[in-house]
């Protein structure tokens, strides 16, 4: 179990990251929300029948872990022991444009509610409406709803920084 567990975190430990960056705004807050991601990954995962892709899965546990470390502060980062080797949680390192875009959209989701940013983060991952729905826990129409007023919200924060650069 543990060596395919291991794989499946390897394969998809950008979402994880992305999960992090999105949810958490210190590296050392990034890093406590990565591993309680991992641990809450590793109890959840001898439930895990493969009826859903892993990626669906884990975007499931991940988003789930990083909501509830808001409503429960006393359980919010709270270091956990892994049972195995440290794995790698090193961002990918994107040119210098692509890193102040990326960086800008990130900064802008991060002010968004948590459902708000879920969502955007599956979308950015071009995830269908009805997977979004499946994960975030609500109906493809209101999925189609929210990206169009995350869109605006987009849109107007580009707007006015243009406005306040130039």
């Amino acid at each position: 179990m543990k060596p395919d567990f291991l794989t499946l975190i390897s394969q998809n430990q950008g979402v994880i990251y992305k999960i992090s960056r999105i949810y958490r705004d210190s590296q050392e807050d990034r890093e406590d929300l990565f591993q309680d991601i991992v641990y809450q990954l590793w109890r959840s995962y001898p439930a895990f029948k493969g009826e859903s892709k892993p990626s669906t899965w884990i975007y499931k546990v991940a988003l789930s872990t990083a909501v509830m470390a808001f409503r429960s502060p006393k359980e919010q980062f709270r270091r956990r022991q892994l049972p195995w080797e440290t794995i790698d949680r090193s961002a990918p390192s994107p040119t210098s444009a692509a890193n102040e875009r990326t960086t800008w959209l990130y900064e802008v989701i991060a002010t968004f509610d948590p459902v708000e940013k879920a969502i955007v983060t599956l979308y950015l991952e071009e995830y269908s409406y009805k997977e979004i729905a499946e994960i975030v826990g609500i109906t493809d129409n209101h999925v189609g709803v929210k990206i169009s007023r995350i869109k605006d919200k987009l849109k107007e924060r580009a707007a006015q920084e243009g406005d306040d650069n130039g």
